[in-house]
């Protein structure tokens, strides 16, 4: 690792928070989508769902969370696409700075804005009525979780980043990712699906984050659910991590 990668990285990082900081309608679009699904189900659907728990929007937070995030990497394909095209990777090439820090800075200027909107997404719910007896550890359990996945969707973001032919090609890839919650248990239990919905439902990697933490909020023991997200959300970091890696060297070279 280039000795300087720390300096660098934070450098650009510091780049990309303030174009960011400019530009506050990525957090803003970013959270209004997942807010508005709270609204929905919450006060339209809510009523007729069955979830067996006291207050539907303790239900729905964990997924809407996981869909928070997932509408909010989309983003960085578009930062690393714009950046590619605009010539200025090659920049960066003439100058005497780590190559993976312009990678790192992107993944976690994602971090920080799915964080920032992740908050804001949670005060809404408070204000509609989500209450968790968590404590503290079953908070940092809970965004332990959040940032790990975090962390593996960006990772695959930058990917169609690199290597999309359009603007609206390289954020295009996150549509089924905000769509994989909606057939897991973030919404309705699984038991109420028909057989191969509930298979695939059971065995899919947001269904075991959502339930994870659903447990943490609700202070139950989280049994395996919490090993297998963990599981599922490292398996797809170091797959993307590697995959996205090799896409950079090649698109550099």
């Amino acid at each position: 690792m280039n000795r300087h990668f720390l300096g660098d990285t934070a450098v650009l990082l510091g780049r990309s928070l303030r174009h960011i900081a400019r530009s506050p309608d990525t957090i803003i679009t970013t959270a209004i989508m997942p807010i508005a699904f709270m609204l929905l189900f919450v006060y339209v659907f809510g009523g007729a769902i069955e979830t067996g728990s006291d207050s539907y929007v303790n239900y729905l937070l964990p997924g809407i969370l996981i869909i928070t995030i997932a509408s909010g990497i989309s983003y960085t394909a578009f930062r690393l696409f714009l950046d590619l095209k605009g010539g200025i990777f090659e920049r960066f090439q003439s100058m005497p700075i780590a190559r993976s820090a312009v990678l790192w800075a992107h993944v976690l200027t994602s971090l920080v804005a799915n964080l920032i909107s992740i908050v804001v997404v949670i005060g809404v719910a408070l204000i509609m009525g989500f209450r968790t007896g968590a404590g503290v550890s079953g908070w940092l359990a809970v965004a332990g979780i959040l940032v790990l996945f975090t962390l593996a969707l960006t990772w695959i973001a930058v990917i169609p980043g690199l290597t999309a032919k359009t603007l609206d090609g390289a954020s295009a890839f996150s549509y089924p990712l905000i769509f994989l919650p909606f057939v897991s248990s973030a919404f309705v239990p699984t038991e109420s699906m028909p057989g191969p919905v509930r298979a695939f439902a059971e065995h899919q990697p947001v269904t075991s984050i959502v339930n994870a933490i659903r447990d943490l909020f609700t202070q139950q023991p989280v049994g395996t659910d919490i090993w297998i997200a963990l599981a599922w959300c490292a398996g797809i970091l170091v797959l993307a991590y590697l995959f996205a890696n090799l896409t950079y060297r090649r698109t550099i070279s």
